[in-house]
């Protein structure tokens, strides 16, 4: 695979390439060596498989051959992109946010905490009481609407 990519950028670029472990040597033009530099730096930092800038590079070709365009300039480095802003920057605070009161805390502001269990219970017991009377009210009043005349 190393081999054929090397072939096809000798070929697009006019230069003789030799790569040997991590060392590149390059023969040729000052444009054919300013286009493979720049493809082994792009391919030893990451940034583009060589692959890509193959096709770029045929691409290319192919509109140099129209005598119209072949004096116009294909790099898209000067073209400027809209930036989106998603998220609105919360202006700066040095204080962090107040802390949030514990569970214990809410307990002895209620003076839950003091109740003995079988208050607790009995308190929690009449809170599911009071839920459950509630929804059967919602429910009964839900059953009985179907029977409302219309007027």
């Amino acid at each position: 695979s190393l081999t054929t990519i090397v072939q096809a950028l000798e070929i697009l670029t006019g230069c003789y390439i030799l790569v040997q472990g991590n060392t590149v040597s390059v023969m040729g033009s000052y444009k054919g060596l300013k286009q493979v530099r720049r493809i082994v730096e792009e391919c030893m930092l990451n940034k583009m498989h060589p692959v890509y800038n193959i096709k770029i590079l045929m691409m290319k070709k192919e509109l140099e051959k129209d005598p119209a365009l072949a004096q116009e300039n294909w790099d898209r480095k000067n073209v400027k992109q809209k930036k989106v802003n998603a998220k609105q920057k919360k202006p700066y605070t040095p204080f962090p946010p107040p802390q949030q009161p514990s569970k214990v805390d809410i307990q002895l502001e209620t003076g839950e905490y003091f109740m003995s269990d079988k208050k607790k219970s009995a308190k929690k017991w009449q809170e599911r009481q009071e839920k459950q009377a509630e929804k059967t009210a919602e429910n009964k009043r839900k059953r009985d609407e179907s029977f409302i005349p219309p007027k």
